[in-house]
């Protein structure tokens, strides 16, 4: 019996050693995990890694499949200019604290082109942030425009996928091309036609096209600016800056959270291009538009995660999508809030890519004829203004069906590649 047991106690003995290591161990995991500073980093990475896969899971699933269309050399040495840093730091070596970066993208009007810059060198403050110029393919004047700026610090990027720069194959134009209103089985050529029975027209779907691959590398694909957690303010080549533009958004975007909690966006001009504001002392929220417009990366999640409505929506007008399909699939109005008088005006008499060269200028002797009076060179919004909201105004929304001249499933494939390409491994 003596010897039976001895062997008993020392099993017991052993039980009760490991039991006890248990406990210590898991005492040590716990604490570990509920109190160590790196616990809390990792939960703040898996958030944002979710936050990135759920971005890429609204996209239709064969899209991380495909690839992008082939390029060629101008392609490629587009793409690494891309990857090239800032000019004039060795001017402006830093960036003022919560600055608003500038977005200026262009196409190929240089007549154009020449009014914004001028403009932009008058902007108060316009030496404190980074203006980023995205051009519509490559041409040697609107290059050498923006080479020409001493102002700020300026990057250029190219959308090496432009249409522009393909001129025998997709996203440009093959000989193989269905045009017009070709029948494809007749004509024995490629495409599909957009609902009115129209074949894509590269020169069309450009617009589009470049808006869209422009969002995606501003916000996820620049080393500059893929971090940035501010406001970014879009212009376009036929928008004349006023010079308390940069003064005036840098209120507007500190008063929203307070003054409009539920405004999208800030912008520099009302929805009606063709209004100047109506003056008073308060501040406009109406519906946003398309002349100086700014907003946060929250708000570019929400329309990233739009991907599918965008790509397929049967309209060549990157604005007029928004407006119709992904701003009404928000479920709540897309507000913005602005001042009541314009810090932009939309100059523009030529649509899509015309004004190319002095002979079809858009610009009546090279000049523009726009009166900037002295409350225009100053701030002009005070934050003690109250916000009046305008409702049921006019304009595109739910329910248009669109004007047609992307019906192409190549170009919808296309577009969710760009909304994919900065995500290829959030959700491996």
């Amino acid at each position: 019996m003596a010897t039976s047991n001895k062997p008993h106690i020392k099993n017991g003995g052993f039980g009760r050693s490991m039991l006890a290591l248990a406990v210590i161990l898991l005492f040590v995991y716990v604490s570990f995990t509920f109190f160590s500073p790196l616990s809390t980093s990792l939960t703040t990475y898996d958030v944002d890694a979710q936050e990135q896969i759920s971005l890429v899971s609204t996209l239709p699933r064969q899209t991380k499949y495909l690839k992008l269309a082939k390029q060629n050399q101008l392609s490629k040495t587009l793409e690494e200019r891309n990857q090239l840093p800032p000019r004039n730091l060795d001017l402006y070596p830093s960036l003022a604290k919560d600055h608003i970066v500038i977005v200026l993208y262009v196409h190929n009007r240089p007549q154009y082109l020449k009014v914004v810059v001028e403009s932009l060198s008058r902007v108060v403050g316009i030496n404190e942030t980074l203006l980023i110029v995205s051009h519509d393919g490559y041409f040697k004047e609107m290059n050498d425009i923006v080479e020409g700026i001493r102002y700020c610090q300026v990057k250029q990027i190219f959308a090496p996928y432009s249409p522009h720069i393909f001129p025998d194959s997709f996203p440009g134009a093959s000989s193989k091309d269905c045009k017009d209103k070709d029948d494809p089985v007749k004509k024995n050529c490629q495409g599909n036609p957009d609902q009115y029975g129209n074949h894509r027209s590269p020169k069309i779907v450009s617009l589009k096209h470049h808006w869209w691959w422009m969002m995606n590398t501003i916000w996820d694909g620049l080393e500059e600016t893929r971090q940035h957690a501010g406001h970014i303010l879009f212009v376009e080549e036929d928008h004349f800056i006023f010079p308390n533009a940069y003064r005036n958004l840098q209120l507007l975007t500190d008063l929203k959270p307070e003054k409009c909690p539920s405004c999208y966006a800030a912008n520099l001009a009302p929805c009606d291009v063709k209004s100047r504001g109506e003056g008073g002392n308060r501040l406009i929220a109406e519906r946003m538009g398309n002349v100086g417009y700014s907003f946060n990366r929250t708000v570019w999640r929400k329309i990233h995660k739009k991907a599918r409505e965008f790509c397929y929506f049967d309209e060549y007008n990157w604005d007029i999508t928004m407006w119709s399909t992904v701003f009404p699939s928000f479920g709540s109005p897309v507000y913005t809030l602005r001042g009541p008088r314009s810090s932009a005006v939309h100059f523009g008499k030529c649509g899509l890519h015309q004004g190319q060269g002095e002979k079809h200028a858009c610009i009546v002797d090279g000049a523009v004829d726009i009166a900037v009076e002295e409350i225009d060179k100053v701030r002009n919004i005070e934050p003690d203004w109250q916000v009046e909201v305008f409702t049921h105004q006019p304009g595109y929304r739910a329910g248009f069906k669109g004007w047609g001249g992307w019906g192409d499933e190549r170009d919808h494939q296309l577009c969710l590649m760009f909304a994919s390409m900065y995500h290829k491994n959030d959700a491996s």
